[in-house]
């Protein structure tokens, strides 16, 4: 093959679930989430800074807590660019894009501990709860979250059934 040549897998661009791939814009979104979790990352620092004795006054949470504010956005961007790009690259959307990206957000996280054996570890246990997270749906709730509540109490409660019939009886 040529360096001009792309290669385009027998029909088309195809996911697990046969509709078509949409490609993400791996900058957007990452800069998206990683705003996202930098205001995670300062409610968390102003907790901190509230619970936490020291003589810097409300300035702390920025002072003597900023870091964390500053870990959050690099773990959240890390993530969402990680997961962009290998879905980019690999065309699907399926649990192994989360897999990845929650491995780089782990690895930062451990490596703000400056322990090689703590990314690696924190790597492999956010991209392990990650995957199963999109493996299972991507809900906590399960998979009777769209259920209507008359669905879900009948799911519950016993179903009374009338007196047994008398072919019932015979068989017993």
């Amino acid at each position: 093959m040529s360096a001009s040549t792309t290669y385009s897998p027998p029909g088309g661009l195809v996911t697990v679930e046969g509709l078509p791939y949409d490609p993400k814009p791996s900058l957007r979104y990452a800069a998206k989430v990683g705003s996202q979790a930098a205001v995670v990352g300062l409610f968390v620092s102003t907790i901190q800074n509230a619970l936490g004795t020291h003589s810097r006054g409300t300035a702390g949470f920025l002072t003597r807590y900023g870091g964390t504010i500053g870990v959050f956005a690099g773990m959240g961007a890390a993530f969402a660019l990680t997961e962009s790009v290998v879905a980019n690259q690999r065309q699907r959307d399926d649990p192994i894009n989360g897999v990845a990206g929650g491995c780089a957000a782990g690895f930062l996280a451990g490596l703000r501990s400056r322990s090689l054996p703590m990314a690696v570890a924190s790597c492999a246990v956010l991209g392990a709860a990650v995957g199963v997270f999109d493996y299972s749906g991507q809900t906590i709730a399960g998979h009777g979250a769209n259920e209507s509540v008359e669905e879900k109490r009948k799911r519950f409660f016993k179903q009374r059934h009338g007196p047994p019939s008398p072919t019932q009886q015979a068989e017993e």
